[in-house]
């Protein structure tokens, strides 16, 4: 039978308490037995006395001379004191040392007694943490979530130990999070590049064919031609987006001036009805980049913004440096972005709007991000929506 990691370390810790005791038990008992009276000499003394009190016995006293009866009296006087002192420190050490090594056994019993209630204490000490660590790896292993973060007992190295496995299982599900997230981009771009190949195909015979019949067409045609113009230049434009989101940033980055690309779309792509309000600090990082890819995700933004503006309002736009960073936001006064999508309106092929392709914010987040920075999306005090963006400069 296999004993468990705390059976093996209270047995460890018992026999640690055990073994020492054990060895100081039986040394107090060889000491006691080396200083226990020794009976050879007790023995001896007696066989002497009992020979004293035979000479006693056999003399004739009686042709003594008085100082010789004296001194022969002295004497056995003096025997029988020592026999008489001897049997009482006999009966006395008896006692004493039996007394002793009942004191000893019951010392080493108690002390016996709290190492295994101390190595009981330890033991628990010592595994319940790992075994919960233990179980904590088989969370991280089958990527279910840690249990809450209680009070925890016990030494500080295993509540660091913790908090290092917490932020180590947080940390790989971050990771796990942007694999599923690149995963899914790459496949949407894959996606992107094989619609765009397969729409472009049909797009241009079908515009030359309108452009013959608008040369040769009767009034009640004008208004289908129109029709057929118009559907085909937004297939057009789909085509296009749906390239340019499943194409990565070629060539070599180059330096990337944030303000003057910010001013120039503004003064260009941005409706009569929009009035732009420009807050574009100088000192704003030169982001080291690719130009074209900005310029279009920038452009998303705005029209974004210009379209939840219905294409008259006021719209901010702003660039400052921040913990050497360039920080961008672009504010509307429209309606807002409800908090409940906040994160899917970068999702590719999702939009609220109609005739929308979807294309356009997650086209953003995507050269964005390419560029190692960050968007994200915020509520405009007093209604609206205001975009975020973080790039790091050269």
């Amino acid at each position: 039978m296999r004993l468990s990691f705390r059976q093996r370390i209270l047995l460890i810790l018992i026999c640690l308490g055990a073994i020492p005791t054990a060895l100081a038990i039986l040394g107090w008992g060889l000491t006691i037995r080396a200083r226990s009276p020794a009976t050879g000499p007790r023995q001896a003394l007696e066989e002497v006395g009992a020979s004293g009190r035979v000479l006693l016995e056999t003399l004739d006293t009686t042709r003594f001379a008085p100082a010789e009866r004296e001194a022969l009296t002295a004497h056995a006087t003096t025997l029988n004191s020592a026999l008489g002192r001897l049997q009482r420190a006999e009966t006395f050490g008896r006692y004493y040392y039996a007394g002793l090594a009942v004191a000893v056994l019951l010392l080493g019993a108690a002390f016996l007694y709290a190492s295994v209630r101390t190595g009981g204490h330890l033991s628990r000490q010592l595994s319940r943490p790992i075994e919960e660590l233990i179980g904590w790896t088989g969370h991280i292993r089958r990527m279910e979530p840690l249990p809450p973060d209680l009070p925890q007992r016990g030494a500080p190295e295993f509540a660091a130990l913790r908090t290092a496995l917490r932020e180590m299982a947080e940390a790989l599900e971050r990771g796990r999070a942007r694999e599923i997230e690149a995963e899914r981009l790459r496949a949407f771009r894959e996606t992107a590049r094989r619609v765009a190949h397969e729409m472009r195909n049909p797009l241009t015979p079908i515009r030359l064919a309108v452009a013959q019949l608008a040369r040769n067409a009767s009034s009640e045609q004008v208004e289908a031609i129109d029709v057929l113009r118009s559907e085909s230049g937004r297939l057009e434009q789909l085509a296009r987006e749906f390239t340019e989101f499943g194409r990565l940033p070629e060539g070599p980055a180059a330096p990337v001036d944030l303000v003057e690309l910010l001013e120039e779309l503004a003064r260009t792509t941005l409706p009569p009805g929009i009035a732009p309000r420009l807050a574009l600090d100088p000192a704003t990082p030169v982001l080291l980049g690719h130009y074209d890819p900005l310029r279009r995700a920038f452009s998303n933004i705005l029209r974004n913004a210009v379209e939840a503006c219905e294409g008259s309002g006021e719209l901010e736009i702003a660039a400052a440096p921040e913990d050497g960073a360039a920080r961008v936001t672009v504010r509307d006064h429209g309606p807002g972005v409800p908090p409940e999508l906040g994160a899917r309106i970068f999702d590719p092929y999702w939009t609220g709007k109609a005739g929308g392709t979807g294309l356009g914010l997650a086209l953003a987040k995507q050269t964005v991000e390419l560029h190692g920075g960050t968007i994200d999306v915020e509520a405009t005090p007093g209604g609206g929506a205001t975009f975020v963006v973080r790039l790091r400069g050269r």
